[in-house]
């Protein structure tokens, strides 16, 4: 872990109350040309409001997209200031493209917010949350290049199964056992 925690984080699920923060959290991964993982596509709705809607469709079989699986996706507020610093996307279960490169949690911090062990505080939270949704095996994987989302996955109880090419990169499986 690079950085430790200076304020304690929660998981929320997104909601008006946050829509300033939730566009502010955007512009900031735009401007930095960064990847949004773990926001449920937030990147391709110019209308919030629409995307806070597509998230309560999210949660149940009956009502995602289809092609997609059941998900929860979260802000990560920090505690002492509710800044966003960070979003979670929970899948439920795994579909073959989650199974082979996506995985069960995406997760992101933005950019300002990053070096600070909020990832893999992150990661906790979300892990807590694969516990009450009964999932006993969470599935996380990363590209072989990005080494500190490893560590993260590491340091977070994660055992690496394989190494499955995808393209030009190669992605890593790793899994976390929460059955005890």
């Amino acid at each position: 872990m690079r950085g430790k925690v200076i304020s304690k984080l929660k998981l929320v699920f997104p909601s008006e109350e946050y829509k300033n923060q939730i566009i502010s959290y955007k512009e900031e991964f735009i401007l930095n040309n960064d990847s949004m993982d773990g926001t449920s596509n937030l990147i391709s709705y110019e209308n919030i409001d629409e995307w806070l809607e597509k998230l309560k469709r999210n949660l149940k079989e009956e009502t995602v997209d289809k092609g997609l699986v059941p998900a929860t996706t979260y802000l990560v507020i920090r505690e002492d200031d509710k800044r966003l610093v960070g979003m979670i996307d929970i899948r439920h279960k795994l579909n073959d493209y989650l199974l082979n490169f996506g995985g069960h949690i995406g997760y992101s911090v933005r950019k300002t917010e990053r070096r600070k062990g909020y990832a893999t505080e992150m990661l906790k939270l979300s892990l807590e949350k694969c516990k009450e949704l009964n999932i006993e095996k969470v599935l996380l994987t990363c590209n072989k290049e990005k080494i500190p989302s490893a560590k993260i996955i590491l340091y977070n109880n994660g055992i690496l199964e394989n190494e499955i090419k995808n393209g030009d990169k190669i992605t890593q499986r790793y899994w976390i056992n929460l059955k005890f």
